[in-house]
């Protein structure tokens, strides 16, 4: 089974994307959505990040401390690299068996913003990027969260920009700019996949 990944700056439009991949067939796994039951669920894990930021990490119900995880993520880089290294290992095992368990389909997606920093990219086959100009990046977030084109820029810049990502060989481009058509590209990309 083909294993893809697929990845992009915020506002970039992956995950519609990938919501079209799963309509044409293929099993897609959110990095984002699963990471956050691992953080909550996998012993392992909370007990890693208890050790990171104390007992204080999660509520009294459970759930994770939000607040406290963001200010702890961004009050550094090692911060960062820290939780990358109890949560992202969790979360390629994970991948693997839902991949296990999707028998029968043609491929997987794993739908990740952080594929290549997070350590997770050696998981897949294929790796897809999917790109926006850096208004409509702007626009569709404002529009989506409500934030303020500050933070959006801010948010923005602490990502891998398009032209660092060019540093890696990705095996597609998709171009999702306004107006763009994208059922098009990815059927153009899934024949080259060789998956129709």
């Amino acid at each position: 089974m083909l294993k893809i990944g697929v990845t992009g700056g915020i506002g970039s439009g992956k995950t519609y994307v990938c919501r079209i991949l799963e309509e044409m067939g293929l099993a897609v796994y959110d990095c984002d959505r699963e990471a956050k039951r691992i953080m909550e669920h996998v012993p392992e894990v909370v007990g890693g990040l208890k050790g990171l930021l104390g007992e204080q990490a999660y509520l009294s119900d459970g759930s994770l401390n939000k607040p406290l995880m963001a200010s702890y993520l961004f009050a550094s880089s090692e911060h960062a690299a820290d939780v990358s290294a109890v949560v992202h290992p969790a979360v390629g095992r994970d991948f693997l068996d839902f991949v296990e368990k999707q028998k029968g389909c043609r491929a997987c997606v794993m739908e990740s913003a952080i594929l290549v920093e997070s350590g997770l990219s050696p998981l897949v086959d294929r790796m897809v990027r999917v790109e926006a100009s850096l208004e409509t990046r702007i626009q569709r977030v404002k529009q989506r969260d409500g934030w303020e084109e500050e933070e959006i820029r801010r948010r923005i810049s602490r990502q891998m920009s398009d032209e660092e990502a060019h540093a890696f060989s990705y095996d597609y481009i998709i171009l999702n700019d306004e107006g763009a058509d994208l059922k098009a590209q990815l059927h153009k990309m899934l024949r080259e996949f060789k998956l129709f």
